[in-house]
């Protein structure tokens, strides 16, 4: 493969050797949000390592974003000692043990000797993944939410593999899609919804939520998914690592051909990728050859909202989902999942037919009135783009 963009990206993609003179420390990047109270471990060595680090995340970036077609060959070598490094500070240091009972605390008092040991076992072969184990945390409705906790390894290994992956989907990923994506939060989605509405003919909302996304996951299409831009077959293996190893509960390790563990630090991305393929450029297309009005969307994880000026799109889009989900292993939560009146002109629509006032439906915790409809959403400067 012959490209006019130097040895770095040809290292990406092709899987030539990185040019050593490449690995020089850039200068210091801002840590991320969550390695803040790490401050004081923060090194003249760590801001040479966050810098060398980001140098190879841009360099990622810019492959993806320049052909987007092909696929990375030679991945693992960007999980390198300086980006376990940063993974591990980028740990809550309060969080919750895995089956291996190490703390973070544990972890640090021999940082450098345990970084390269992992980084050694990764790269030979010899790194296993342990078991998560299972806790529930209590949900608004009264029920529970298992959550799966990784070992401490696995977690640093894991964020470790995300950087990586998320340099590249973050070129492919379409601009409706929020969840669990850098620069972007619920907030950010609820502007983007609200905004759509405003600006656009919208009079019906489908509010659609995904049974047990999850747990439901086939994981032999996630794979598929993945390989469209993932050739490293070691990276792959990682990641199946991950979904094969099971979950300690009562003393018992349950393993599942399906799903992908909540709470798992690489679950998030692994869930984006997945209804990327599945729902969002389905959708885009959709929009693009059979929608007849106006027609958004904002999608949060697997929660999403779907905005339609015609109802009759609204309910051909509605059929037309649910069979295309289906293929792919998922379904729509019966209860969860409506569509209703609302929108600017839906209040003297349904006025005009002696019907009472729209109603209101939640997303992301927060309820969506009409009258917010009349006010602007706050515009903030963000790495997001709007309801497409």
């Amino acid at each position: 493969m012959t490209h006019g963009h130097g040895e770095s990206d040809s290292a990406i993609v092709a899987g030539k050797p990185t040019n050593k003179a490449e690995r020089s420390a850039a200068e210091p990047v801002e840590p991320r949000a969550e390695a803040e109270g790490n401050a004081l471990q923060q090194s003249t060595g760590r801001a040479q390592s966050r810098g060398t680090v980001s140098q190879a995340l841009a360099r990622i970036r810019q492959a993806a974003r320049q052909r987007k077609k092909e696929k990375f060959t030679a991945l693992l070598h960007h999980i390198s000692i300086d980006m376990l490094d940063e993974a591990f500070f980028e740990l809550k240091e309060e969080a919750a043990p895995g089956v291996d009972g190490l703390s973070w605390a544990d972890y640090e008092q021999n940082l450098e000797s345990n970084i390269e040991d992992l980084h050694a076992r990764i790269h030979r072969g010899a790194y296993r993944a342990l078991p998560s184990r299972r806790v529930y945390i209590a949900k608004p409705d009264g029920r529970q939410r298992p959550l799966a906790i990784a070992a401490l390894e696995d977690k640093i290994v894991q964020r470790a593999t995300v950087a990586v992956l998320n340099a590249i989907y973050e070129e492919d990923f379409l601009g409706f899609s929020y969840g669990f994506r850098p620069g972007c939060g619920t907030h950010d989605a609820l502007d983007a919804l609200v905004v759509g509405i405003e600006s656009t003919k919208v009079n019906w909302i489908l509010d659609a939520d995904i049974q047990s996304f999850f747990d439901e996951i086939s994981q032999e299409w996630l794979v598929r998914f993945l390989e469209h831009r993932i050739g490293d077959r070691r990276i792959i293996r990682l990641i199946q690592k991950w979904l094969k190893v099971g979950i300690l509960e009562d003393g018992i390790v349950t393993v599942s051909e399906k799903g992908t563990g909540q709470g798992a630090v690489i679950s998030p991305l692994l869930a984006n990728v997945y209804l990327h393929y599945v729902l969002d450029l389905w959708a885009k297309r959709w929009r693009r050859r059979e929608a007849t009005g106006d027609m958004i969307i904002v999608r949060y994880a697997d929660d999403f909202i779907v905005g339609f000026q015609h109802e009759v799109d609204a309910r051909r889009f509605l059929d037309t989902m649910r069979e295309r989900l289906q293929e792919f292993a998922l379904s729509l939560h019966p209860e969860k999942t409506r569509l209703i009146e609302f929108g600017r002109f839906a209040a003297e629509n349904r006025k005009r037919r002696g019907l009472g006032k729209p109603e209101t439906f939640t997303f992301l915790g927060f309820s969506v009135l009409q009258r917010h409809m009349e006010r602007r959403a706050t515009q903030r400067k963000r790495q997001c783009r709007e309801a497409a």
